[in-house]
């Protein structure tokens, strides 16, 4: 009976070995940048908005943060800039976080903002408000 048990205990521990190995090649394939260059090598452009679920205290968290950030211009989204227009919280956080995603090299992560960023590939661009790919 002890010989039968341990064929078995080997197989669930080989199984165990399988998984994690398995989700360390998925780890290092995110950390290595291999999503990232296969998601630019097709073309696609992205951008960086914020989730419309997201309060606007939050998405004004995000708007400070960003344009307080290196190589982040806020200037459209003041008054008189060519972003203004829809003056909304949504509206604002979703320029100044694309702005951030953008310069910090568009990576999956530079949009994330605490789970309030969104990664879209149609361009969030309206009217006068052009959001640089």
């Amino acid at each position: 009976m002890q010989g039968a048990k341990h064929p078995l205990a080997f197989l669930l521990l080989a199984l165990v070995f399988l998984h994690c190995f398995a989700g360390c090649i998925e780890l290092s394939k995110l950390s290595s940048g291999r999503y990232k260059e296969q998601r630019r090598s097709n073309g696609e452009v992205t951008w960086c908005i914020a989730k419309p679920s997201t309060e606007d205290e939050r998405l004004n968290l995000n708007i400070d943060y960003s344009c307080r950030q290196s190589g982040v211009d806020c200037k459209p989204i003041q008054p008189g800039g060519s972003c203004f227009s829809p003056n909304s919280a949504i509206s604002h956080a979703s320029f100044a976080m694309n702005l951030f995603y953008k310069s910090a090299g568009k990576n999956y992560w530079n949009c994330h903002f605490n789970g309030t960023g969104l990664i879209v590939t149609q361009n969030p661009s309206v009217g006068t408000c052009n959001y640089p790919a």
